[in-house]
């Protein structure tokens, strides 16, 4: 009896421990599940962060590549423009080739550089077969969307931290014919986000104070581009209104600094700024040009503007249906030619808008009259048909798994002080057979007149332009 008893003891014993033992091996588990899903999480994150972060600098580079193409094609219109040089010659054989926007192209030329469809766009538009070229494409990584933006087609708020009076006039004249037409009055009547009424001249003399370095208000009276009678000491309008901020004094620094400015809000910067922010191209002021307004380029409602600086009279600045009909016969115009310049120089503008040229009677044809400028000689200061400051928005697009990774940068390239490409091959040669010294330092004059030093100079004269603003985003 008393081993039966022992053994059921034994026997109960070695349950419990069983028990206990299964118990601690499911906490284990447990414990191990839990570890091991926690590890695999952590792994899995860092995995798909490593992955987003590759894809990310592909895609950088991808959009870098882009801006460097972009730039080389930039870099080649002056050996475009003497290919063509003869045919101009023919239609006007006193005139010389003006610059031909080879950017605005940029999609089909640069497509063997790119993906398959842009090799497919280039291969249909050249006709060759883009199967025998070596080292094209991009490897199947992603491709790059890229758009050049003339800085030059715009009106150059900038203008005026030059500091001279021709600047701030040529610059007011600009501004009055960007509000000129009557039809934009209701805006000028209205309150603005600063609880007080603008008129065109206070928001255009704002714009130019902001910006130049004197503390003289400016008075906003082109109506000579000698001195204008200096409209007092610059008062403290900002702090008045409750704002924390002074004027600047100095440049923009970027188009939506112009938001600060006293009268400019949302209703103005949809009308005057950036009608669409989809669209750069469609803005008509920039922080970024050189102080003249390429006509070639320039769109339909910019062209309106300069007509009105120089002409404010005229009926295109007072009469809305004139105005109205300016802007679509030059946009029809424009579609036409497909990009091709319709201007030899400035001086064929003003002869255009007098009437005159090859365009003058089509401008009659949509019932536009001849323009009277007050001055020829100014409007001539203020026009070009060379543009040398560019935008490139450049976006280069990495494909994955449910994902598309996106980086865009914007890159605002100077060509002031470019050589062409022809001028550095011989520059090279000359180098290699020992005609000239290549230590020599170039002398480059900056924009304030100054002498560059060789290593700026050097960096300056870059047939690829020089890099002046990068952002990536």
């Amino acid at each position: 009896m008393k081993a039966y008893r022992f053994n059921s003891r034994r026997i109960r014993g070695r349950r419990q421990e069983r028990a206990m033992a299964l118990v601690m091996v499911l906490l284990a588990i447990v414990v191990l599940t839990v570890y091991l899903t926690e590890v695999q999480a952590e792994s899995t994150t860092a995995f798909a962060s490593a992955l987003a972060e590759r894809d990310r600098l592909r895609a950088e580079y991808l959009a870098t590549s882009g801006i460097n193409l972009q730039r080389m094609l930039i870099a080649s219109e002056p050996t475009v423009r003497q290919v063509v040089e003869p045919v101009f010659k023919l239609m006007n054989p006193k005139g010389r080739a003006p610059q031909i926007p080879v950017w605005e192209f940029g999609d089909q030329v640069l497509g063997p550089y790119n993906d398959g469809p842009g090799a497919e766009s280039f291969a249909a538009l050249a006709n060759v077969d883009i199967a025998s070229g070596e080292n094209l494409g991009l490897g199947g990584l992603g491709h790059f969307e890229a758009v050049v933006i003339d800085e030059d087609s715009k009106i150059d708020v900038n203008t005026a931290a030059r500091g001279d009076i021709i600047s701030r006039t040529r610059l007011a004249q600009q501004l009055l014919g960007v509000f000129a037409a009557p039809q934009y009055n209701p805006l000028f009547e209205q309150e603005d986000p600063d609880g007080q009424y603008s008129d065109r001249q206070s928001i255009c003399a704002a714009v130019i104070d902001w910006v130049d370095s004197d503390e003289e208000r400016e008075p906003c009276d082109p109506r000579s581009a000698q001195a204008a009678p200096a409209g007092g000491v610059e008062d403290n309008y900002y702090q008045t209104i409750g704002l924390k901020y002074f004027r600047k004094n100095a440049a923009f620094d970027s188009l939506d600094e112009l938001r600060l400015v006293r009268g400019i809000g949302d209703d103005f910067w949809a009308t005057f700024v950036d009608p669409d922010p989809r669209k750069p191209k469609d803005r008509v002021m920039t922080v970024w040009g050189q102080g003249k307004v390429n006509v070639n380029t320039a769109n339909a409602q910019t062209l309106l503007a300069i007509v009105c600086a120089g002409a404010p009279d005229s009926e295109l600045c007072l009469d809305p249906m004139k105005a109205a009909a300016f802007v679509s016969t030059i946009s029809l115009v424009k579609s036409f030619t497909s990009g091709a310049p319709l201007f030899g120089s400035a001086k064929d503008f003003i002869l255009t808008m007098k009437g005159g040229g090859t365009l003058g009677p089509f401008l009659a044809m949509g019932g536009i009259n001849p323009v009277t400028f007050r001055s020829p000689a100014e409007m001539a200061k203020i026009v070009t048909t060379e543009s040398k400051m560019f935008s490139i928005y450049s976006t280069g697009v990495v494909p994955g798994q449910g994902r598309e990774t996106r980086v865009t940068i914007h890159a605002v390239i100077d060509f002031r002080h470019a050589t062409t490409v022809a001028d550095v091959a011989t520059a090279n040669q000359a180098a290699a057979t020992g005609a000239v010294d290549p230590s020599a330092p170039t002398t480059v004059t900056g924009i304030n007149g100054a002498t560059l030093d060789p290593v700026t100079a050097q960096i300056a004269t870059s047939p690829a332009g020089n890099v002046v603003y990068w952002r990536v985003q």
